[in-house]
């Protein structure tokens, strides 16, 4: 049995109501109900949380799947709040032990001292912005990923708790020039192949 933890970034703030995302958590977990070997559960950080529960929510996942809206270029107040708080509870309790450095040599090894080993993770966004702005030469983001320019930070501090990465999915143009029937049915073909992947060695 794999163990998947769902976090939901969404949050009613300003003219968000955290639908979309609600709407991405929906679909991603009727996806892994098709898997029968998946336990999943979901964290609403716009709901009432327990730090420390959250901690062993982590501890406990084998998969972590991070949906977050992108609100000014970076992850909105209630997830990063989320983070910094659960993430600074989960220290030496099964998040991290310390930035990896030695005093004998304290120039190398930062970022090597996570204690979630062995786990993976996946980030979906959601944007405003049109995919060709990230890939049309000239267009505001210059010819820069997602992964590589907004979200670099955020990839930075899974690896620092030692989560290995999996393939990314964004949703672009959310606002203005939405297609929710077909975003999801190319998000769920995704998850569908990344997981089939995955679990392929438990359902031979």
């Amino acid at each position: 049995m794999k163990k998947v933890l769902i976090i939901n970034g969404g949050q009613n703030f300003g003219h968000s109501g955290g639908r979309y995302n609600k709407t991405i958590t929906e679909n991603t977990l009727e996806v892994l109900q098709k898997f029968e070997n998946v336990e999943v559960k979901i964290t609403n950080v716009d709901g009432n949380y327990d730090k420390d529960e959250e901690v062993q929510k982590f501890v406990w996942a084998d998969y972590i799947i991070y949906h977050t809206p992108i609100w000014w270029f970076q992850l909105p107040n209630g997830l990063k709040k989320y983070i910094d708080e659960v993430f600074t509870a989960g220290h030496a309790k099964g998040i991290y032990m310390s930035d990896g450095r030695k005093p004998e040599n304290p120039q190398i090894n930062y970022g090597t001292g996570g204690m979630l080993g062995g786990r993976k993770y996946m980030v979906t966004t959601s944007w405003n912005a049109p995919a060709t702005a990230f890939t049309l030469p000239g267009e505001f983001f210059n010819e820069t990923s997602v992964d590589n320019g907004p979200l670099f930070g955020f990839h930075r501090m899974n690896a620092f708790v030692s989560l290995e990465k999996m393939e990314s999915f964004h949703f672009h143009d959310v606002e203005k020039n939405a297609n929710v029937e077909r975003d999801m049915k190319l998000y769920r073909e995704h998850l569908e192949n990344v997981f089939e992947k995955e679990l392929k060695p438990q359902l031979v």
